[in-house]
């Protein structure tokens, strides 16, 4: 992991990366990690450097200061060539410090770190992050590594941590959804379907077991953990307060990676948002076993409060669709979008209404795509932003029936492509049911 984390461009000689977030469980050793590899950048790096720990808490920083500093007074070498202070660590020769800082110290101005380690990310507010972030900005190859167990996600306001925004950007750069070369993630954790009582959930998820990590921990800890607790804190994963929409793998088992021929019968949901959310245009072939692409997704950035849909984009795709397949309707939620709807009904497209908040109508539908989707009755692109929507969805169940939805206090885990999927797959299976056409109710709203 070291190595990856610290690898250079053969060609260039730069860094690979500028950012990072590492995941591991609790009682791996991170603590000793981090100091060792602040040492590392005080003694390898170029001169003058300026390597920082930053912890949550004082306790947590002095613990982290701690572990370096005795590392130093334990090897000859080391401290024949350092010196140490109560809360620094200085390389004369070089002129290069290490220092270690917690969140609740007040922050001096002119920092120009080299690296950057911060430890527990998961108890770190985002503006200490953007500090650092900031301040490395002057250095040639500067790095800014997290290194954390998972936490929650959601803060009080319902906006997603520090650590879960990192997390799900890792996740998007490693499926290859986020062009993002400078960021890098490596996460230990058991699967989420896993038995955490099994002593092998444990070393799937724990890279110390067996070495620094005693398994009799793990087994007193199960005993006397919340569950939940368990999962979060000792096998590394991000547990939901509600029921996931589907059982891990089964959506991704539907996978099927080819295209739709040109010519062929389609119909084409759209669900679209205008701001702070996505949108998603999914073709589905018309067969009582449909197979379904992504055809458009448009997705707020994260660092973009000011992001809108061009409802140009969203056009031009339909538009592009209608040229290469048959299209035998446009199933669309008029929510938000009703003068660009009325103006693509006046243009001729077969634009149909279905509103997606209508729970009489999703509670049959999904019924129907769940259905599909256990006994392989339908097939997708594994398309990997449609793959992460079906993953973000989870269960709402009351006396109207239970349908997917975002998880409570979620702005940022979109379903919008899984919710056009669904509607893609009832217009499909509908349409290959009739023996004509459907005469549908032309869009008024």
């Amino acid at each position: 992991m070291l190595g990856r984390l610290m690898a250079r461009d053969p060609r260039t000689g730069r860094r690979r990366h500028r950012y990072a977030l590492i995941g591991v469980p609790r009682k791996n050793g991170k603590t000793a990690l981090v100091a060792g590899l602040g040492l590392y950048g005080l003694l390898v790096e170029d001169p003058g450097a300026e390597v920082y720990a930053v912890a949550g808490d004082r306790a947590q920083a002095r613990l982290v200061f701690g572990t370096a500093r005795r590392a130093v007074e334990l090897d000859p070498e080391l401290s024949g060539i350092l010196r140490l202070y109560r809360d620094a660590i200085e390389e004369p020769a070089a002129g290069s410090v290490f220092r270690v800082l917690s969140a609740d110290a007040p922050l001096k101005e002119g920092l120009s770190p080299t690296l950057t380690i911060v430890d527990e990310v998961h108890v770190i507010e985002r503006e200490l992050w953007d500090v650092f972030a900031l301040a490395m900005g002057a250095r040639v190859d500067p790095l800014m590594v997290g290194i954390t167990t998972a936490g929650v996600r959601y803060d009080r306001l319902g906006q997603p941590t520090l650590c879960y925004w990192l997390w799900e950007h890792g996740r998007r750069v490693a499926a290859g959804e986020v062009d993002d070369p400078t960021f890098y993630l490596e996460w230990w954790a058991a699967p989420d379907d896993a038995d955490h009582r099994d002593p092998a959930t444990w070393a799937a998820a724990n890279p110390g077991l067996g070495d620094i990590l005693d398994p009799a921990d793990l087994g007193a800890a199960i005993r006397s953990t919340p569950e939940p607790e368990f999962r979060t804190k000792r096998l590394n994963q991000w547990v939901a307060g509600q029921a996931g929409a589907f059982p891990a793998g089964m959506f991704e088992a539907c996978a099927k990676a080819q295209a739709i021929p040109d010519g062929a019968d389609v119909v084409l949901a759209f669900d679209g948002s205008w701001t702070g959310d996505s949108s998603a245009l999914v073709a589905a072939t018309v067969s009582e076993t449909p197979h379904l692409v992504v055809a458009g997704h448009w997705e707020r950035p994260v660092d973009d409060l000011h992001w809108r849909v061009d409802s140009d984009d969203v056009a031009a795709a339909i538009r592009a669709c209608l040229a290469r397949w048959r299209v035998r309707e446009i199933a669309a939620d008029p929510a938000f979008w009703q003068s660009q709807l009325r103006e693509w009904a006046s243009s001729g497209w077969p634009l149909v209404e279905w509103p997606s908040h209508s729970v009489s109508r999703m509670v049959p539908a999904w019924q129907a795509f769940y259905s599909a989707v256990a006994e392989r009755r339908l097939s997708h692109d594994g398309h990997p932003a449609l793959l992460r929507h079906a993953a973000n969805a989870v269960l709402r169940t009351d006396a109207r029936g239970t349908r997917p939805t975002k998880e409570t206090g979620s702005s940022m885990r979109k379903i919008d492509l899984l919710v056009a999927a669904i509607v893609a797959h009832d217009r499909a299976t509908w349409h290959a049911r009739q023996p004509v056409v459907e005469r549908a109710k032309p869009f008024l709203a």
